[in-house]
């Protein structure tokens, strides 16, 4: 049996999720410790996230990934029940809809190709088809849309996250309260996680779950990882437009938006995108955003803003993919970082890759290994193209 102290600095949903595959591996009975620096997620990723899952990706990886994601979120009353207390999460299933303009029809072409033979159930409508189908929708300036038939939506990662945390916790791990500065290591080998404080908290195996504050973290270590933090900001809108049977929306101009209950929500892309902005809803970007949702759904002329907030999207500079497994020079130092807007779908998957990894020394459900950061070192980027 595996009797070895696993600390991990970071307790959102990434962190969780690490936390609980861990504790449930069959060959692992150590110490799991997990560093959180504000246990109230005020300003978290996981907290702030617009939580969605989807299939339609451009790597056959990213796909799998959301394909564990998925059933483990069907599933999640089997894995994620306490004292016969069942999460729940709202999972609504309404697909995904990715719109192209002739420009951007090849790529989605191509993207087809990847997920339907990754089994991905997808359609590709014509311009008379998306007319037909989402008659609210304008789409005299789109030549295809993209729908995911099922496997696809949202839900509430805030549960998903308070689902993990008690999970763990009821299986033995440790949260702890701590700001974490940086790692120690001798050696080529981490030996612990040094606090703000000047408390050294010692481990056999690290975990950098730390989100869009993973960068500084290893600013000691020799790795000068590639992810920042940038601002993205959701607004939650009102309006008397109907728009039954509304998937979420990808916009070729970049924008999203879904249902929301009785409200919508939104957001886009700022041109001006600068790292570590501060953390406050970006009101004057709503013009634009209105603009473009009328444009697409006639109805939002008649729209009113009801509330903003602003999170981190944890951004990969280098290939907007994750990454995921050992620090390049110390071997007992995982990193699980820059999912770039799909962490919250991708950490089932991900938290059971690096039990995998710990416990057994190699991934053996699913090879995450092209997410090393191998690739950031050897300049071979895995591009993913359907970043939000």
């Amino acid at each position: 049996m595996d009797n070895r102290h696993i600390v991990i600095v970071g307790g959102g949903v990434i962190g969780s999720a690490v936390a609980y595959f861990l504790a449930v591996h069959p060959r692992f009975q150590g110490r799991i410790t997990v560093l959180e620096r504000d246990p109230t997620y005020t300003h978290a990723s996981s907290a702030l996230s617009a939580s969605s899952i989807r299939q339609q990706f451009s790597t056959a990886l990213n796909i799998q990934m959301s394909q564990f994601g998925i059933a483990f979120l069907r599933d999640l009353h089997h894995h994620l029940s306490v004292d016969g207390e069942l999460p729940e999460l709202g999972l609504s299933e309404h697909g995904y809809l990715y719109l192209a303009t002739e420009a951007g029809a090849v790529t989605l072409r191509e993207n087809h190709e990847i997920q339907r033979a990754e089994q991905v159930d997808v359609a590709l409508l014509n311009q008379a088809v998306l007319k037909q189908k989402f008659p609210w929708l304008n789409v005299d300036d789109l030549a295809l849309g993209s729908l995911g038939l099922s496997g696809e939506g949202w839900f509430d990662g805030y549960a998903l996250l308070m689902a993990f945390r008690r999970k763990a916790r009821s299986l033995g791990v440790s949260y702890v309260q701590a700001d974490a500065q940086d790692f120690e290591h001798d050696k080529g080998r981490v030996t612990g996680v040094r606090l703000r404080d000047g408390r050294v908290i010692k481990c056999d195996v690290a975990v950098n779950a730390a989100g869009a504050w993973a960068r500084p973290l290893l600013a000691g270590t020799g790795f000068d990882l590639p992810v920042v933090g940038r601002k993205r900001t959701v607004f939650v809108v009102s309006s008397p437009a109907q728009t039954p049977a509304c998937p979420l929306i990808i916009d070729p101009t970049g924008l999203w938006l879904r249902p929301e209950g009785q409200h919508w929500i939104c957001g886009l892309p700022p041109e001006d995108d600068p790292d570590d902005a501060p953390l406050e809803a970006d009101y004057e970007q709503f013009d634009t955003v209105w603009q473009i949702m009328a444009n697409r759904v006639p109805a939002f002329e008649a729209l009113r803003m009801q509330r903003a907030w602003a999170g981190y999207y944890e951004y990969h500079v280098f290939d907007q993919n994750a990454v995921i497994g050992a620090h390049p020079q110390l071997a007992n130092l995982i990193l699980a970082n820059g999912f770039s807007g799909h962490g919250m779908q991708h950490a089932p998957a991900t938290g059971r890759g690096i039990a995998e990894l710990v416990v057994d020394g190699a991934y053996s459900s699913l090879d995450l290994s092209p997410l090393s950061a191998q690739r950031v070192l050897l300049n071979q980027p895995l591009m993913e193209k359907n970043v939000i």
